[in-house]
C-alpha cells in the first residue's frame, strides 16, 4: 500500500498543506509541529518524492561539479578527492546531490558545462579551478547562472563568489622559512602558469627574496603539471644547473613526491643536502620519506564553503557576492634543515 500526504496528515493530526510544508522545512511551522510530523511519516514509513517535488519547483536538488582537464591533473592528484569530501559534505547538509563532468580538453569541459545548464540538470555549478583566460566562467556569467570558484579568478574579482586561500602570504611565509634557515639559493617549482593559484604562488615566492634583498634567478624557476612526473622532470633541471639549489619550494605535495624520489636516485639527501618546503599537506606529505614540510592550505574546508555558499545563492537570488579566504598554516616537518648543516654534510660526501 502506498502512503500519502493524506494518511500523514490524519496520523498527525494536522492538515495535508502542513505536512508539504514541514517537508519542504518551511520556517513558518513551529518546531513541535515539525517534530510530529517527522514522527507520524516514519511511523508510517513515508518518503518523500523529492523528484515530484523539485519538479514543482523547478529545481534539481543537485549542484554540478567541473573537474580540471581528465588529460590534465584528472583525479591523480590528492588535492581533489579531499576537495570533493568537503563539497559533498556541503551539499549533503542541504539534502543536494552531484553531478560531476569533465573533459580531455577546455573545449570538451565547455560543451559539458553548457548541456548540464542547458539542459537543468543542475540548479549551481563549482569549478575546482581558475585558469587565466576561462571559457567556463564567461559562459557561466553571461547566462546569470550561478556558480562559485575554488581559486581566484583572473578577473571581476569583485562580481564573481570565490574560496581561496591567501596563496601569495602562504607562499611568502613557505620562502621565508628557507630564508630563515640560511638558503639564499632557492628554487621554484610550479605548476603551469595557465592557473591563477601557480601565478600567485610564484608572486609569494618573489616577493619573499626581493624583501631580503635576495636576487630572484630566472633559471630557478621551473614550471611543470601538477603531477608527479613534473616534479621528476623539474629537479633534473635544476640539479644540472652549474649553481644548483641549496633549497626547493614545491607548489603541490603531488609534485613533490617526484622531487624526492628523483633527488634519491640523483645520490642527493634531503634535507643534509638540499631542503623542501611542499603545498598542500595531503597525506602523502607526512608518508614521504622524510616527511614533507608542507603548507596546509584546508582542502577540505575550500570544499566544504564552496557548496555550501553556492546554495545559498541558489536559494536566494539577492545573496551578495563574497570573497572567502580560508587560513592556511606551515606545517614544519623534517624536509627541512639550516644551510649549515646541509653544507657541512656536502663536505663530508
Amino acid at each position: 500500500m502506498t502512503v500519502t500526504i493524506k494518511d500523514v496528515a490524519r496520523l498527525a493530526n494536522v492538515a495535508p498543506s502542513t505536512v508539504s510544508r514541514v517537508i519542504a522545512d518551511s520556517p513558518r511551522i513551529s518546531e513541535e509541529t515539525k517534530q510530529k510530523v517527522k514522527d507520524a511519516m516514519e511511523q508510517l514509513g513515508y518518503h518523500p518524492n523529492l523528484n515530484a517535488r523539485n519538479l514543482a519547483s523547478k529545481s534539481t536538488q543537485t549542484i554540478g561539479l567541473v573537474m580540471p582537464s581528465s588529460k590534465d591533473v584528472g583525479f591523480q592528484n590528492p588535492f581533489f578527492p579531499t576537495v570533493l569530501q568537503g563539497i559533498s559534505e556541503g551539499a549533503q547538509e542541504k539534502n543536494y546531490a552531484l553531478h560531476m563532468t569533465t573533459g580531455k580538453s577546455e573545449a570538451e569541459i565547455l560543451e559539458a558545462v553548457i548541456q548540464m545548464v542547458q539542459g537543468r540538470r543542475v540548479d549551481g555549478v563549482v569549478l575546482l579551478t581558475s585558469r587565466v583566460e576561462d571559457k567556463v566562467i564567461s559562459y557561466l556569467r553571461k547566462r546569470k547562472f550561478p556558480f562559485v570558484l575554488i581559486g581566484k579568478p583572473h578577473k571581476n574579482i569583485e562580481e564573481i563568489t570565490h574560496v581561496d586561500n591567501d596563496n601569495v602570504g602562504a607562499m611568502k611565509e613557505a620562502t621565508n622559512y628557507l630564508i630563515r634557515l640560511g638558503h639564499q639559493q632557492i628554487a621554484f617549482i610550479g605548476g603551469t602558469t595557465e592557473l591563477i593559484v601557480t601565478v600567485d604562488r610564484q608572486d609569494g615566492y618573489e616577493k619573499a627574496l626581493h624583501e631580503a634583498g635576495i636576487p630572484v634567478k630566472h633559471e630557478y624557476i621551473v614550471h611543470e603539471a601538477f603531477l608527479r612526473e613534473g616534479g621528476q622532470e623539474a629537479v633534473r633541471e635544476l640539479m644540472a644547473l652549474e649553481e644548483p639549489p641549496t633549497a626547493l619550494v614545491v607548489a603541490d605535495d603531488f609534485m613533490a613526491l617526484g622531487v624526492l624520489n628523483t633527488l634519491d636516485e640523483l645520490g642527493i639527501r634531503v634535507p643534509e643536502d638540499i631542503s623542501i618546503v611542499s603545498f598542500n599537506n595531503v597525506l602523502l606529505a607526512e608518508m614521504a620519506k622524510p616527511p614533507l614540510t608542507s603548507v596546509d592550505i584546508n582542502i577540505f574546508e575550500l570544499g566544504y564553503q564552496a557548496s555550501k555558499n553556492l546554495i545559498q545563492m541558489v536559494e536566494n537570488e539577492k545573496e551578495p557576492k563574497k570573497r572567502l579566504i580560508i587560513s592556511h598554516r606551515l606545517v614544519k616537518r623534517s624536509s627541512c634543515t639550516e644551510l649549515n648543516t646541509a653544507r657541512i654534510g656536502k663536505d663530508l660526501t
